[in-house]
């Protein structure tokens, strides 16, 4: 059996294995075609899955909004089809959380083909990471951040009559967790992207001050209010997560000279 050809400090170089995938253009984006239609039909599984247990997840995902309404009173329909509406987004925002697993196990296959052969079987670390900042996202979302934008709302219409509508309740609790979650998925990407040389820790440093300014401005959008406390309790989790993804980029950084530098010591012999 042969053995794998080693550098100075004594790295195995790359083998015929450790070659990366070629594919034309087209190829990728058939690839990427396949793998969205596939994502999307693990997302209506579990929608579908979900759609069974919706009166109950509506009424637990209610309870931030109970806390401050008067004893009796309920969430308001406009119309008769909001009733459909309602439980299609609560059945989604769970399909979301059931799917995600089989989601970003399509998306690293996707990514696959720029990695090398031994990169490829972290699928696992990177699916179960994935999952969970997930859902940590989605727990500080619910637990956290969206109960108090809620009391600090109706605070704010502590002068009027509140006529809360559960469509225009749940919508805005969709957008809230779902949109951190996927803040939360930040420092995964930041690694992968250092993984496949499109940033490097470098960089990313370099440009933390315009960092800072697009989480904010994300963070405007997901909450309603501008308020300082409410931006801060969105924005400063994910600016940590963009450190934490600092340092995934500086790993992947290290990585890819140590790759470099065994191929070209393989090329020398």
């Amino acid at each position: 059996m042969a053995v794998p050809a080693q550098n100075r400090q004594g790295a195995t170089a790359p083998t015929a294995q450790d070659e990366l995938v070629r594919m034309p253009l087209l190829q990728h984006l058939e690839e990427l075609r396949r793998r969205i239609i596939r994502s999307l039909l693990w997302l209506s599984v579990a929608v579908a899955v979900s759609w069974f247990w919706a009166d109950d997840l509506l009424q637990f995902l209610a309870r931030p909004i109970y806390k401050y309404l008067p004893p009796g009173q309920k969430l308001a329909v406009l119309s008769v089809t909001d009733p459909f509406f309602i439980y299609f987004k609560t059945a989604l925002l769970a399909g979301v959380f059931i799917a995600c697993p089989l989601i970003l196990w399509e998306a690293w296959q996707f990514i696959a083909p720029g990695l090398y052969e031994k990169e490829r079987r972290w699928v696992g670390p990177f699916v179960a990471l994935g999952w969970i900042f997930f859902l940590g996202g989605g727990a500080f979302a619910f637990w956290v951040a969206f109960p108090f934008s809620v009391q600090v709302l109706l605070q704010m219409a502590a002068s009027f009559q509140p006529v809360i509508t559960a469509d225009r309740y749940y919508s805005f609790l969709l957008t809230v967790v779902i949109g951190l979650g996927l803040m939360f998925e930040l420092p995964l990407v930041l690694t992968l992207l250092a993984r496949v040389g499109l940033v490097s820790a470098g960089f990313l440093m370099r440009n933390f001050r315009w960092a800072i300014l697009i989480i904010v401005i994300a963070a405007a959008v997901i909450t309603p209010t501008g308020d300082a406390i409410n931006l801060s309790i969105f924005s400063i989790p994910t600016i940590g997560l963009y450190l934490l993804g600092v340092l995934g980029a500086a790993i992947m950084g290290k990585r890819r000279k140590a790759a470099a530098a065994a191929r070209e010591s393989a090329a020398e012999a």
